[in-house]
């Protein structure tokens, strides 16, 4: 049975609010970015982790201030996203608002380390047989 024309899963409480992001009035979203629908910076996917620089300033917009409070320690760009209720596209756009301020800075995660530096197999075996021993 459907609730609202979305499946309900069993186990999981009915949803009684709106799905954020999703059911925002275009009319806000427009507002919010200004009327941009894309950023011109890549420098933001969905994993990158986004570190204040500057605390909020009197009139600055709600969602930049929400943000610079939000991220006193590195936070993934949809972390932002799903804590502000915003897509994350609309997210992107408004980090590359505060990156080209200088009030944030950005950065990938780590990259997994390449075969090189990972341990020989023989090593890891070793590893192995020594904690079944124990």
């Amino acid at each position: 049975m459907s609730t609202g024309g979305s499946a309900r899963i069993p186990g999981r409480p009915a949803r009684t609010t709106p799905r954020p992001g999703r059911d925002d009035s275009p009319d806000r979203l427009y507002t919010v970015t200004g009327g941009r629908s894309r950023t011109h910076s890549d420098a933001f996917d969905l994993v990158t982790l986004v570190v204040a620089e500057s605390a909020p300033t009197p009139g600055m917009q709600s969602e930049h201030a929400a943000i610079l409070r939000m991220c006193d320690y590195p936070v993934a760009v949809v972390e932002i996203a799903a804590e502000l209720g915003l897509p994350v596209s609309i997210t992107r756009i408004l980090l590359a608002d505060l990156l080209g301020t200088g009030r944030i800075s950005a950065r990938h995660p780590r990259a997994a380390p390449a075969a090189a530096e990972l341990p020989e197999p023989e090593l890891l075996e070793q590893v192995l047989v020594g904690l079944r021993n124990i």
